[in-house]
Formats: structure tokens, C-alpha cells, sequence
């Protein structure tokens, strides 16, 4: 069943100057970003609420988003985190009956302005071929030339430090406070699902704020550490590369997702560089080069690791690789007990093939502890 006919117009413009028209969605508004697209079929609630998502406008390319509802703790956060929406049909009236509300009730209390009606396969052939670029949706400003002056102001992706708009203000724990298993979290824009991993696998995690300096972390008395996934440019966060040189020396378990991934690399010399169009959805293959089993991965990530720098590292060994586009997904540090990967091994959506990655990580803080 459609959404009502009633609804206003809106217009998706992209900084190539391509325009598709639509019919508004969500919040009556005006938004902008970068555009993006996700494969996933399912797991749109997860996807909307990934701090890493944030500053993006997201095509779905599933046919019809909406249709099982919401629910309040099928979130990854604590709010919505996307800037905008764009989709082939946004389903208002929904099938679940453990649902809280249907998508429009959900994004127009999140604020989010979105449109519909939109040819989302082309869009994102579009996008393939073009790359990620800026875009601007709006449901009130009906005038192309209008949007273009909006469009101007949008910042790049590139050069954007975003982990600090994201990140808890306060540091928090989760898990049984008795468990010798403690796990500093440096939260960059971390997925609630990846501290549940750990925390059903006994792990007691104290998550701190982006800029939590290392001193405050040894305090806590942890026997690993882990890295965040989050949005943004991960070369321009020198704070946080800083702090994550200093966790790397402590010689202790860490483990990174990620944005955590990139930033273990700059952290050891290795550069990062932003990807034609990135890789988002739940059905990425990925080799693992240790074991040389294959896995399929979610994943959400517009920057890489450059294959071209590792030979300025010669400490860190690629343990993971995409099978689509041979892109770097997994590094480990030779000389201490630190690894990381690219995709989103807690899976939510997606398939579980890599949460053995969470047991890998907490096999090595017992065995620190024995």
C-alpha cells in the first residue's frame, strides 16, 4: 500500500547538475550532503541511526523502504544520523506488528527531509560511474537555479573531520563491571551493535568521547582497547591519530572497525585516500588472507586505505581483501598484539560471517590476562 496522494513535490539535485523530481517525504525542508547509496534489502532503521552515515544523504536501492515499520531498539544510536533520504517507494503503512510507528512518523520526528519517486537504479548507475558528490534535496525550494547557490555552500567530504560531532559527550560503561575483560572504547561515532558483541562475549567496556587523551584511558585499568567506526575524513584527525600512536605503544590488545581501521593505518604510517564512490551494503565479498576462507560483509565506508603506502610500513600486513575491487578490508601490526578491518564485522544488517573477529579479539585479552 503507497503513501497518500496529497503529497507536495520535491526536487534532488546533484552537483553535476543532474536533477531528478520526486514527492516529499519525511519533514517538509530543505537538506543537503553527500550522496551515497546502500544495497542492503533490509536494516534501514540500522543503517538511518550508523553515526557513520552522518553528513550523507542515502539512496536506498531496495524497491520499497518502510514496509516492517520501526521499532525503538532496533537503533544503532540515539537519533538519526543521516541527512537525507532518497528512495523508489517509502512506504508509510507497514506489516509488523511489534512496529512503534511507520517511517514517516519516525523521520519526520528526526527531522529528516527526504524524497520518493525517484528512479533509484539510475541514480545509482549515476553514481557508480560519476563518484560520490554533493547533493541537495528540497521539498520547499522548487526553483533548480535557487538550489544551485544552496548546493555551493555544501562542504566537501574530503577534508571533513565529522567524529567529534558524533561522539558521546560523557564517557559511559556497558557490560558486567566484574569482568577482567575491560575494554577501553574510543568513541569516533561507534554502532551500539559493535559494543554488544563484545559485551555478550563478557567483555566490560568503558566508552570514552573522540578526544579522550591516553592518560584517561589508562585509568580505567583496560586490558584492550578498540577503535571506532565513524564518519568523515580520517587523515585530517590528527587528534585522534595522536592518541591512537600512544594506544599502539601501550603494546595491549586493539582492535579497529572502520574509521578505527584507517586510523590504526595513519597511526602506523600508512596513508588513506577517499574512494571513487565507496562501499555500502550488506553483501560485500571479502578474503580473508590468513585462513584464505572468503566471507560476505557489511559494509559503509567513502575512505580506504592506499595500497600504495604500505611499502612505507613495512610493519603492517594486509590479512583482508575486497574480491571486487582488490581494495585493502583488513591490516594487522606485525609487532604488537593490534588488528583491524574495513568492513562492519557486528553485522546489523547483514550477514554474520565475521563476528568471529570479535572472539579473535577477546581470545587475545585472556590470553594477555593468563
Amino acid at each position: 500500500m503507497h503513501i497518500h496522494n496529497e503529497q507536495p513535490p520535491a526536487i534532488l539535485l546533484l552537483a553535476d547538475g543532474t536533477v531528478h523530481y520526486g514527492k516529499a517525504f519525511g519533514k517538509i525542508g530543505t537538506t543537503s550532503g553527500e550522496i551515497c547509496f546502500n544495497t542492503g534489502m533490509t536494516g534501514y532503521q540500522e543503517v538511518f541511526t550508523d553515526p557513520s552515515y552522518y553528513g550523507q544523504v542515502i539512496i536506498m536501492n531496495s524497491v520499497h523502504i518502510g514496509n516492517y515499520g520501526v521499532k525503538d531498539d532496533e537503533v544503532e544510536s540515539e537519533s538519526v544520523k543521516i541527512r537525507g533520504l532518497i528512495s523508489r517507494n517509502l512506504e508509510e503503512q507497514y506489516s509488523r506488528k511489534l512496529a512503534n510507528a511507520s517511517l514517516e512518523t519516525y523521520l519526520v520526528m528526526n527531522n529528516i527531509v527526504c524524497i520518493e519517486g525517484v528512479d533509484t537504479r539510475a541514480l545509482v548507475a549515476h553514481v557508480r560511474e560519476n563518484g560520490a558528490m554533493n547533493c541537495i534535496i528540497s521539498s520547499e525550494i522548487l526553483d533548480v537555479e535557487e538550489l544551485k547557490k544552496e548546493l555551493a555552500k555544501v562542504p566537501s567530504m574530503e577534508g571533513l573531520e565529522l567524529a567529534s560531532k558524533v561522539t558521546t559527550k560523557e564517557p559511559y560503561t556497558m557490560g558486567d563491571e566484574k569482568s577482567p575483560i575491560r575494554i577501553a572504547v574510543m568513541d569516533f561515532g561507534t554502532k551500539q551493535h559493535i559494543i554488544q558483541c563484545m559485551v555478550q562475549r563478557g567483555a566490560y567496556c568503558k566508552v570514552f568521547p573522540a578526544t579522550t587523551k591516553l592518560a584517561e584511558l589508562k585509568a580505567f585499568n583496560p586490558s584492550g582497547y578498540f577503535i571506532s567506526n565513524g564518519p568523515g575524513d580520517p587523515s585530517v584527525m590528527d587528534y585522534a591519530i595522536n592518541t591512537v600512536k600512544d594506544i599502539l605503544n601501550e603494546n595491549k590488545p586493539t582492535f579497529g572497525i572502520c574509521l578505527g581501521h584507517q586510523l590504526i593505518a595513519l597511526a602506523s604510517g600508512v596513508e588513506t585516500f577517499k574512494l571513487h564512490h565507496g562501499h555500502r551494503g550488506l553483501n560485500h565479498p571479502v578474503k580473508n588472507l590468513l585462513t584464505g576462507l572468503c566471507e560476505v560483509t557489511t559494509q559503509n565506508h567513502g575512505f580506504g586505505v592506499n595500497p600504495a603506502s604500505m611499502k612505507n610500513a613495512p610493519d603492517v600486513e594486509v590479512t583482508h581483501l575486497n574480491l571486487n575491487d582488490d581494495s585493502i578490508e583488513g591490516i594487522r601490526i606485525k609487532s604488537k598484539p593490534a588488528f583491524s578491518v574495513q568492513y562492519h564485522p557486528e553485522s546489523t544488517p547483514g550477514p554474520h560471517d565475521s563476528r568471529y573477529l570479535f572472539d579473535q579479539f577477546i581470545d587475545m585479552i585472556k590470553k594477555e590476562l593468563n
